[in-house]
């Protein structure tokens, strides 16, 4: 659920359905629709900053025939784009909403198709029992109007401003600027009152500020530089290339010291790319580390052989050092999530090596930089595990199947405090049948060697899965976890 960043918010950056946006309804809440999916929450951290979402499924038939598709065809898709090529640019392994929209336009997956269920999932809920949440009642990010179809949005990555915690922000893929000029799939709520309420920013031209330098594709992530007091969210960004033609791009920036005034964010590029993807970020935000206010940016780069790159701006993202590159590209390992540890100001990214993809076998890896960015080392590479899922779309996993949607391969999240790393990841299991399960493994030698895997999950109905987790860490110690699960459905 792009995604914290782990230790300090939690991402919601697991993808909840890469085949369509899904609408953002609820903080903390209730995931009810007519697979009663909902949160399953471990731990006891009542600040895990993880969101939940109401899902609506919106989808498109996929153009069986198709071999070059146009703008006309999908709007995605910048200039006519060959169909055969895209194995050997790896869109077929790319997670971005447009990489996937171009699939699906090529005819090399499938979308799905409208339905009442949204209609009847809203009655369902309104007849449980409120609140079915942890916390407090829900709360909508989305005010203003909504024009119908595109109404719905996806990908929450959530942070609080650590010394004002009345201002939390929140980043998502929202799709009613999938016809602006220049398309603009950026969205972003801010509150000034700790999360009670929400206003969805919003120009002068209806849209999010962050398509001002070209063709926004999405992809969330939202810092707080807490050394300069600025805001920024991360993006896919045409403003920083696009020209492939189906609508990848590099990754851009924009920043804001004053984030709820929609006319106060300014543009900048991390990298100038065609191919970039699965972005993630952190911040170190402790004025006692060696890295204070540092900004480190990771990404998979498919214009380079689908290697783990990393970027990192001293200078509230002003100048951005020269990319590190984490790994050789062969195996493709995922870029899942990058985070540091709070304390002692190492950074690490989690990967995983998704051998082949589909419902194959997975294995988790864990890079450390202690120098600020500047040098890797691959520190735990673990045993294999089945990945989860009920189903597959093209290279990727489903949890879902019949129609096969809500991508997902298994990834988890980092979070890190005092040498101590803290890491879940869902899997299958292959014994029972059962398609996921939610598992937590902890190092307390910084990430050199984990315990043996910890199900958090305790559903043992193997027909109800549970998926896409996340996990953040307090300086008190306290660990908190959360995930999808289908037990009450």
């Amino acid at each position: 659920m792009k995604k914290k960043s782990a230790s300090q918010s939690a991402r919601g950056r697991y993808n909840l359905g890469e085949e369509g946006f899904f609408n953002l309804r609820i903080l903390l809440a209730l995931l009810v629709g007519t697979t009663g999916v909902s949160l399953e929450l471990f731990g006891a951290d009542p600040f895990g900053r993880s969101t939940g979402v109401r899902t609506t499924r919106v989808t498109a038939k996929a153009q069986q025939k198709a071999r070059t598709v146009t703008s006309f065809q999908q709007p995605l898709i910048l200039v006519p784009f060959d169909c055969s090529k895209i194995y050997e640019f790896g869109i077929d392994k790319m997670e971005n909403f447009a990489a996937q929209r171009t699939m699906i336009a090529c005819g090399r997956a499938e979308g799905g198709s409208g339905s009442s269920a949204s209609e009847f999932s809203r009655f369902v809920q309104n007849l449980l029992p409120s609140p079915l949440a942890y916390g407090v009642g829900d709360v909508d990010f989305i005010t203003g109007t909504e024009t119908y179809p595109n109404i719905t949005q996806s990908e929450t990555f959530s942070w609080v401003n650590p010394d004002n915690p009345l201002h939390v922000m929140v980043a998502y893929n929202d799709s009613r600027g999938v016809n602006a000029t220049p398309i603009n799939l950026s969205g972003a709520s801010v509150s000034t009152d700790g999360g009670n309420t929400f206003t969805r920013l919003t120009n002068a031209s209806g849209q999010s500020p962050f398509a001002s330098a070209g063709i926004n594709i999405g992809d969330p992530v939202v810092l707080y530089n807490r050394q300069s007091q600025t805001w920024f969210t991360i993006w896919l960004d045409c403003g920083c290339d696009c020209g492939i033609g189906f609508g990848s791009s590099g990754l851009g920036y924009y920043k804001s010291t004053a984030p709820w005034d929609a006319n106060s964010w300014t543009h900048g590029c991390i990298h100038h790319n065609v191919l970039d993807d699965r972005e993630s970020a952190w911040v170190d935000n402790n004025p006692s580390s060696p890295f204070y206010g540092r900004m480190y940016v990771s990404w998979n780069d498919f214009a380079r052989g689908t290697a783990i790159f990393v970027r990192y701006s001293t200078d509230n993202g002003v100048t951005w050092a020269n990319e590190r590159q984490i790994n050789s590209g062969d195996p493709f390992i995922r870029n899942v999530q990058i985070t540091g540890d709070l304390f002692t100001g190492d950074v690490y990214i989690a990967g995983m090596d998704e051998m082949g993809g589909g419902l194959g076998n997975r294995a988790n890896k864990i890079y450390r930089s202690t120098d600020g960015g500047n040098s890797w080392v691959n520190t735990y590479t673990g045993p294999t595990f089945a990945g989860p899922g009920r189903s597959s779309s093209g290279y990727f996993a489903t949890m879902y199947d019949n129609p096969a949607f809500w991508r997902h391969m298994g990834w988890g999240q980092p979070a890190a405090f005092n040498h101590v790393v803290h890491y879940v990841y869902a899997a299958r299991n292959s014994s029972n049948g059962d398609p996921g399960d939610v598992f937590y493994i902890r190092s307390t030698d910084s990430g050199a060697s984990f315990s043996g895997p910890f199900r958090l999950s305790a559903n043992t109905d193997p027909t109800k899965a549970q998926w896409q987790p996340n996990v953040s860490v307090s300086p008190a110690g306290t660990v908190f976890a959360m995930c999808m699960t289908r037990r009450q459905g």
